[in-house]
This record gives structure tokens, sequence and C-alpha cells, in this order.
């Protein structure tokens, strides 16, 4: 018989552009491959690769106590009728409930994914304290399971959960990102004529929306002659998303151009010119990855994260968090000097074949996969 892998995520539309390869790979190494998630209309592309989708609606805010109970029960549940061999649990709620939940159900193994540590890691206060204590009480639980593997994507973050969490050096694996196609994700010549800036993420503030906007703005009253383009969606469940009032005042002044949603990825990194990204804390930023891959150096924060996905003064520039001044001054130098920016370009290109490539990183899993595979039957 096929052992059977279920993958538990937030959203269906996550799984499509996080790991969709792979539980390709998965399945055409023989396993039979579950996804559990909301869906909002992308499952049929989850679907077309072989795989089976369960809706599970979880909430990706974590406020509501009696909601996140019937989302656990209905995990259990979900466990209960599946018997899968092995749950991969892919974003924060999905790791802790769905961590908790395959303890009780003894489930045979788990892979927990742990790629970044959310709002409540980046929040102060004394409500942020208290969620952190519930957060790392939760985690020590989801991640005791006696065959578990937990893949984090920086070091940061595994020694932050290692701080709060007894976990073994042999239940640890690191692994940059969730890696990017790069026969999809092109390398391409940079573009002639006036620069375009381009930062592609959710519009959070944590993600460091505010400031590349500042830096937008010092950089039009310096004189600099470029573009500063935003890619993304508002995010209103997040309680870091801007607003659509604050939005449309910053694009009706002129000092960026908003391009919202986009599915072609490869196509609006081959218009840029140079890639910012100053998020506050990240796992590792799949928009670097594809930043990389496509050829485009980056300018990012030197904060958990962002800093592993490019190589400082080789493939990108690093700035400190929070400061727009030296983010623009940054984001002028590469802005002014063509051929650094072509420098970069294909240094960054260089360190994505060798470390980026998603054939790489599915490779990396099926092994886990397989370990577990072995450890849960002996």
């Amino acid at each position: 018989m096929k052992s059977r892998l279920l993958f538990v995520v937030n959203t269906d539309w996550f799984f499509v552009s996080h790991r969709l390869p792979i539980a390709e790979a998965a399945i055409k190494a023989g396993y039979e491959v579950h996804v559990a998630c909301t869906l909002t209309g992308a499952h049929k592309k989850i679907e077309a690769v072989g795989a089976v989708v369960h809706e599970l609606q979880i909430s990706r805010g974590g406020r509501r106590l009696l909601a996140t109970w019937h989302e656990f029960d209905a995990m259990m549940n979900l466990y209960r009728r599946l018997r899968p061999d092995i749950v991969h649990l892919v974003t924060i709620k999905p790791v802790l409930l769905g961590g908790i939940a395959a303890r009780w159900e003894r489930v045979p193994a788990v892979v927990a994914a742990i790629s970044g540590l959310g709002f409540i890691f980046l929040s102060r206060g004394w409500k942020a304290s208290v969620r952190r204590i519930l957060a790392g009480a939760m985690y020590h639980i989801a991640l005791s399971h006696p065959r578990i593997k937990v893949v984090f994507q920086n070091p940061d973050d595994r020694d932050a959960v290692r701080s709060f969490v007894d976990l073994p050096e042999v239940a640890i694996e690191l692994i940059r990102g969730s890696g990017v196609d790069l026969r999809a994700f092109r390398a391409s010549s940079l573009p002639k004529g006036v620069p375009l800036v381009l930062m592609a993420s959710r519009l959070l503030r944590d993600k460091g929306v505010g400031e590349f906007v500042e830096a937008a703005r010092l950089l039009k009253i310096r004189g600099v002659i470029a573009r500063f383009c935003l890619v993304g969606d508002l995010d209103l469940a997040n309680p870091s998303s801007w607003r659509q009032k604050d939005l449309d005042e910053v694009v009706a002044s002129g000092a960026i151009e908003y391009w919202g949603h986009r599915d072609d990825m490869a196509a609006v990194l081959h218009q840029a010119s140079l890639v910012v990204l100053p998020s506050y804390r990240e796992g590792l930023p799949k928009v670097l990855l594809e930043a990389a891959a496509s050829g485009r150096p980056v300018i990012t924060c030197d904060v958990p994260g962002c800093r592993d996905a490019i190589e400082p003064e080789s493939t990108g520039l690093l700035v400190p968090a929070h400061d727009s001044v030296r983010l623009a001054d940054a984001i002028q130098s590469l802005v002014e000097d063509y051929s650094l920016r072509e420098n970069m370009g294909y240094a960054a290109r260089k360190l994505a074949e060798e470390s980026f490539s998603i054939e790489v990183v599915a490779e990396r899993h099926l092994t886990i996969y397989e370990a577990l595979r072995i450890a849960s039957i002996t």
C-alpha cells in the first residue's frame, strides 16, 4: 500500500504558491497525497497534480477561542478518518493545532514547517508577552511528537524555538525556503531607461510597506529618477494590514504605483531593475528567491530570514529595519549604478542555482518523509 501523506495548511493559494512542487514530487515518489486547507478557488491546481483536497476551515487569526476549538476538533476528525502515515504541517496555526492533534490521534510521524514566527513575536506590550507565553507552551506540546522533523528556513527561528522547546538536534532540519522553479523564473537582462524599484508582498506594516513608501518620497524629493511599484494584496485578516484608504491616499500622492495582486510574477520581475523588501522578520521570503532566480539585485533588512536570502554586497544590500532613510540611500546607490545592479544580478542568479532550486528543496523533503516512514514502521 502507498504511504499516505497529509499536508495541513491555512489556504489553498498558499499551498499552490509554496508547497505544490513538493506534493508533486511526493506523488511521483509513490505517496498518496492529501491536502487539507481553506478553499479559495486555487484547490483545482492542487487536484490537477493528483492530490486529494479536503476542505478545512482555518482562520489566520487566533483570538476567537471557540473558533479555534472547532478548528482543532476538525483536524482530529480528519486524522481519524484519513489515518495518515505522515502529516506535514505548514504555517503557524496548522503547526500548533495540527501538532497537538497529531499527538492526540497518534499519527505515526509529523513534519512541522516553521516558516516565520508570526505577528505575536513582532508585537510589543504586555498582551503580546502573554500571547508569546501561551504560544510557547503550545509549541512545546505540538513539537514533542516522538517521530518529528521540524523544518526551519533560517537559524534565527530555529534558535528562537529552541529557547522554549527542548528540540533534539536529530529532529531539526534547516532548508533555505520553499524553493523556486528556475525554469519559470529565468534570468534576463536588466531593463534600460528609468529604473523600476519593485516591492512585492502582502500590504502589511510588518513587511515594511510604510518604509518603502517613505523611501520613495525621500528619493523623489532628492530628484532621483526612478519609478516605485508596489505589488500585492491587502490582508485585512492580519492586524498589521494597511487599509484601503491609506493605500488610496499614497497612490493619489504619486509616491508609488500600485499594480495590485499579480499571478505573473516572473514577467513582473523582468520589468524590475531591483527588488526591495524592508520586512521586520521573515522565514525566508519567496519573492527574494524569485528575484534572485530572475537575476535581480535585492535590498532587504538585516533581520532573520531576509538576510538569509542574499549574500550581502554580492547579490544585494542589507539595511536596518524601520529605517526609511537608510533604505532610500541603498536604493539610490543601486538606481544610479547600472553596472553594480548588473553584477549583483549575475551573482543572484548563481546563488539561486546553487541554493534555491525547487528540485533540491523537494528532494530534501522526500528524504525527510522516507526517514520518518521507516522509523514509524520499525
